[in-house]
């Protein structure tokens, strides 16, 4: 079964850092990264890494998050610092499947930011 399963989401205040894994298992993985969706907002485009090692962030977080992947370990993570309210959302972890190009999601991880 491929399966992306994520940890590391919580509450943390406004200037804080969390770190957002996610470990996959059952496939390896072109592209991992995150998204994340806020109430009443679509989901969005957080980070991306691929395989080559080519990373791609919107520009909100830029400067302020950091995605990173263990091969060995099938895993991606996100490190999240000077988090702000706006940060606030449900993160999933994202992968794009080596040879079949297929989409797989995690289950989400909530992150909250108090201000």
């Amino acid at each position: 079964q491929v399966q992306l399963v994520e940890s590391g989401g919580g509450l943390v205040q406004a200037g804080g850092s969390l770190r957002l894994s996610c470990l996959a298992s059952g496939s390896s993985f072109r592209l991992m990264g995150w998204y994340r969706q806020a109430p009443t907002k679509q989901r969005e485009l957080v980070a991306m890494m691929s395989s080559d090692g080519t990373t791609d962030y919107v520009d909100a977080v830029k400067g302020r998050f950091t995605i990173s992947r263990d091969y060995a370990k099938k895993a991606v993570y996100l490190q999240m610092n000077s988090l702000k309210p706006e940060d606030t959302a449900v993160y999933y972890c994202y992968g794009r499947r080596i040879i079949t190009e297929s989409e797989v999601w995690g289950q989400g991880t909530l992150v909250t930011v108090s201000s």
